[in-house]
């Protein structure tokens, strides 16, 4: 009977890049907490500033709003590596260990394809507006390149991680699915 494996964090085994990209996504994931905290910080402080002061705020709502989708890109390397994506794993317990292998190398070659798009067209984006020198349309007129750069960063780590999980995969050094046990 398969079983699902406990262990929710991805496997490296003694692999040298496996746990070079183990590295580089625990980075990423407390990157973006940090994020997460400075934004509630700096969320904080506008509200003490509009509420309290009675002044006007310049640059805290963009700034926050781009902290937190920079948050949300630069975590997806961490979540990934955590295995926590949403996961509906009914059809991969259903099938035999040889075809849920086939199945986890489908998905992830999928998954790698998808997210190469995203990194290069998140690339393209970010260098158009770093060429051109793109500037926010509000008072504060920040740098677009800057916010921008979290996506090619982001994309980039999750293909990263994404490939990692595959080389897992193929190495053996993790279950296909986290699934451990002949059906």
């Amino acid at each position: 009977m398969a079983t699902i494996n406990n262990s929710s964090v991805a496997r490296t085994g003694d692999n040298p890049f496996l746990k070079l990209v183990a590295i580089l996504s625990n980075l990423s994931g407390w990157i973006a907490a940090g994020f997460i905290l400075l934004a509630v910080i700096i969320t904080c402080q506008m509200i003490f500033v509009r509420f309290v002061l009675n002044q006007s705020t310049i640059w805290q709502t963009e700034f926050v709003v781009y902290l937190m989708i920079a948050a949300t890109l630069m975590g997806l390397p961490y979540v990934q590596r955590l295995r926590g994506h949403v996961n509906v794993d009914l059809l991969p317990l259903m099938l035999p260990k040889s075809s849920r292998k086939l199945l986890a190398i489908l998905t992830l070659f999928l998954g790698i394809s998808m997210v190469g798009i995203m990194v290069f067209y998140g690339f393209e984006f970010w260098h158009e507006a770093w060429s051109r020198n793109w500037r926010s349309d509000t008072v504060w007129g920040v740098r677009l390149w800057i916010p921008y750069l979290a996506m090619p960063i982001g994309f980039i780590l999750y293909l990263l991680q994404l490939i990692a999980d595959l080389v897992a995969i193929l190495t053996g050094v993790e279950e296909p699915f986290g699934i451990e046990g002949e059906k």
